[in-house]
């Protein structure tokens, strides 16, 4: 095969559209990686950003390690201490106590 065959079939695919056989853009074929890279940047890119902010997913634990109800101390026992120290007095204690176990106080 001559170079000047090897020449005029090239000419000749590239005048009828390449191996896709139509005429076209070839250039829109790069759209297709560039479209994936996006994705991928975007997903790696909301992933940074969530963990960044505490948001680790629904299967990992809270950022405290435990569930929020057993952080600290619950109301009734920082009321207990208040009372214990003489902050409130008897009768404000148990009224308290009662509105924070649903009850209206007396």
């Amino acid at each position: 095969m001559s170079l000047v065959t090897v020449a005029h079939a090239a000419h000749g695919a590239a005048a009828h559209g390449g191996p896709w056989g139509h005429p076209g853009f070839p250039w829109l074929h790069l759209l297709v990686p560039i479209f994936w890279l996006i994705v991928i940047g975007l997903l790696v890119f909301m992933l940074v950003r969530s963990r960044r902010r505490g948001h680790v997913g629904p299967w990992a634990a809270p950022a405290g390690g435990q569930p929020p109800a057993q952080r600290g101390p619950s109301a009734e026992q920082i009321l207990s201490e208040r009372f214990a120290r003489g902050d409130i007095d008897e009768v404000d204690y148990r009224a308290r106590l009662e509105v924070l176990r649903g009850s209206s106080p007396s």
